[in-house]
């Protein structure tokens, strides 16, 4: 019962997150997505609970190939989207393989490879609007934020 409580919880969460987020937030997300479902692969595949396991990678596989992936604009992402695509092919490679060989060294690595380009993609955070630099912040009645 508390499972399915936690879920839907965590549901309507990620749900208001993501109608509230720009798009390079949307991208954060689908990393931070991918890394959580490696991390429970890697402790299903450590405890033996193989159906679990098989699930969170399908997950992350999922999350690389229909969202990081076919987010890629080809035509004006140039080179870079053409390296980051068979980067991702190269993942969901290494995770299929992690799932047939129960390999954690393989969860490990895509993990570290979604790391990086993750803080890359933090590092080129869009500018705050205009109005986002204006705008008064609200205070409390003991002056804070």
């Amino acid at each position: 019962m508390y499972t399915n409580l936690a879920t839907s919880y965590t549901d309507v969460g990620m749900e208001t997150g993501v109608a509230a987020a720009d798009p390079h937030k949307l991208i954060l997300m689908l990393f931070d997505g991918a890394l959580l479902a490696i991390t429970k692969a890697r402790y299903f595949m450590l405890s033996g609970e193989i159906p679990l396991k098989g699930q969170s990678i399908s997950h992350a596989i999922t999350i690389i190939e229909n969202g990081l992936k076919a987010g890629l604009d080809m035509n004006a992402g140039g080179e870079i989207a053409k390296n980051l695509a068979s980067l991702y092919d190269y993942m969901t490679l290494r995770l299929l393989h992690a799932n047939l060989k129960n390999d954690v060294d393989a969860l490990d690595e895509v993990a570290k490879l979604l790391k990086d380009i993750k803080g890359a993609w933090e590092s080129i955070a869009p500018a705050p609007s205009a109005i986002e630099q204006v705008a008064p912040q609200r205070v409390n009645s003991y002056g804070k934020v």
